[in-house]
């Protein structure tokens, strides 16, 4: 529990976990937010410790796929950095910012309650460190422990109520303002601490921030300030924040794991349930595509882990709640599936070839939508709960596999009427257009969160609406042209794909440009 009555940002708490720890300079698992409310010269700052919330359903156990994350007996949710893969699923599923990578060993940490020392009887570093006594630990079950008396006799808030996490962290007199990551207006007169670039370029700071040295509360909101008179809550000292922590590794996944379950899909759709005659030729070009497409999705997968080196934990050590490993179990079947019916199809096995057919075509399915309940499982980025994700995610398959089933053929020089390309160039077209038809309703229609509604803002009228307006929905609609009046199957196939990969990037970049903490 915090006692915000008693709370004097003294930073104490910061400095005693870092020293208990040996937590790196960039990084923290205890920090103190400053936020300023009211109108000058009436003008209050409240300091807020921010930290792990040790909920009872913790998020970020569930996603993380070797169980480097875990609850132990007592509550604590503790975490072993010799299992983490560095996935970093754990901060996208962690609505309190409160995970970090470790810049010395590129694993995840955080606050884990001095789980040693609790071990041997005594308090955590912090609280022992407070000279206020503002912050308070014990078990809450016990009704003669002083955080038990303090929870029956003080009203008390926890942040983000509605994730559904039941956090074990209660603040006492707590700001709004500063438990809510929306609730402050983070103009350009903020003051960043330790801020740095992340790997994929982006700032890490509060927001995108010039700091401005030796502002006192006149200089934020005094007479020529930006909230001058507003009284307009503002966030003026705060821990360094991740970036983008899914970059375009996770992008191009999604659009390579497209192309690979859409390359399969669309020819063995029209062969099973269409009954339209495919060219053995064109089968094995598919599946070979699709094989290609598969490491592809692989390989980035590997490489967007900090700790590459260990991503064969994702089957040793796998987690089954987790949708990264059950996904990682998905393309494996696929890959192992779509070898053998490839192999059937070269080698003419006959009625072997029929039922493995069935079998990759099954798999196409899962594989395309897997991923909708992975980004579902990363709870802090609100845009990503949406219900139409699986849908997308289909969507996609049924592009990407349109436009690379009339590649394939354009480059076999087959005339646009034989085989299958009828319904390929049909799903490619439909396709392109259902998509256009999620991307207006996930921008237009009305969010169930503040948050979800800033992504949505950031897509279409914010710092990626260029890519959203020019790189999707105008490479969509010119390929809709393309494929339909004009008559320009290659044209088509080619914006189709380039719309995907925008379409994907602005939509795994979006939610992560809105604050957690």
């Amino acid at each position: 529990m915090i006692d915000n009555r008693k709370c004097i940002g003294c930073h104490a708490c910061t400095v005693a976990c870092k020293s208990e720890h040996d937590v790196p300079i960039g990084v923290n698992r205890t920090w103190v937010k400053q936020v300023e409310t009211g109108a000058f010269p009436d003008v209050r700052r409240s300091f807020h410790v921010m930290r792990c919330n040790h909920c009872a359903d913790a998020p970020c156990t569930e996603i993380c796929p070797t169980s480097a994350l875990y609850t132990r007996d007592d509550g604590i949710v503790d975490f072993d950095n010799r299992r983490c893969i560095g996935c970093k699923g754990c901060m996208q599923a962690c609505p309190y910012d409160a995970l970090y990578i470790d810049p010395d060993n590129h694993t995840a940490a955080k606050c884990n309650f001095c789980s040693h020392r609790v071990d041997r009887g005594l308090q955590p570093a912090c609280v022992v460190a407070c000279p206020e006594q503002a912050i308070v630990a014990g078990d809450v079950m016990d009704p003669g422990s002083f955080i038990s008396q303090l929870l029956a006799t003080q009203p008390v808030q926890v942040r983000r109520p509605e994730k559904g996490t039941a956090p074990s962290l209660y603040y006492i007199d707590g700001d709004r303002a500063a438990l809510e990551p929306l609730a402050t207006d983070n103009q350009p007169r903020s003051v960043a601490v330790e801020s740095k670039p992340d790997r994929h370029g982006c700032a890490t700071s509060t927001a995108d921030v010039r700091p401005l040295a030796g502002l006192g509360v006149a200089g934020f909101l005094g007479p020529e300030g930006a909230g001058a008179g507003k009284g307009i809550p503002r966030k003026v000292y705060d821990a360094p924040k991740n970036g983008t922590l899914w970059g375009w590794e996770v992008s191009a996944y999604l659009s390579t794991k497209a192309v690979a379950a859409g390359a399969l899909l669309v020819p063995l759709l029209a062969l099973l349930v269409g009954g339209v005659a495919v060219s053995r030729h064109a089968l094995m070009l598919a599946g070979f595509a699709s094989l290609l497409m598969q490491g592809a999705t692989g390989a980035l997968l590997v490489a967007d882990l900090d700790r590459p080196d260990r991503f064969l934990y994702v089957l040793l050590r796998g987690n089954p709640r987790s949708w990264l490993v059950r996904g990682a179990w998905i393309l494996s079947a696929l890959g192992a599936v779509s070898s053998a019916w490839l192999a059937s199809v070269c080698l003419e096995w006959g009625r072997a070839q029929t039922v493995l057919a069935w079998a990759t075509l099954a798999l196409c399915i899962p594989t395309a939508i897997y991923t909708a309940f992975l980004f579902a499982q990363a709870k802090g980025r609100d845009l990503w709960q949406s219900p139409l994700a699986p849908l997308h995610m289909l969507v996609h398959a049924a592009v990407a596999g349109g436009a690379i089933s009339v590649l394939l053929e354009a480059a076999r020089g087959i005339a646009g009427a034989e085989g299958h390309l009828p319904l390929a160039r049909g799903l490619l077209l439909s396709g392109l257009l259902a998509d256009l038809a999620l991307a207006w309703a996930e921008v237009a229609l009305p969010h169930s969160t503040a948050a979800a509604s800033r992504a949505a803002e950031l897509m279409h009228t914010g710092l990626l609406a260029k890519r959203f307006w020019v790189l999707f929905v105008a490479a969509a609609a010119i390929a809709c042209a393309c494929v339909g009046p004009l008559g320009l199957p290659v044209i088509a196939a080619l914006l189709a794909l380039l719309s995907l990969v925008a379409r994907n990037d602005v939509w795994v970049r979006a939610p992560q440009m809105v604050p957690m903490s």
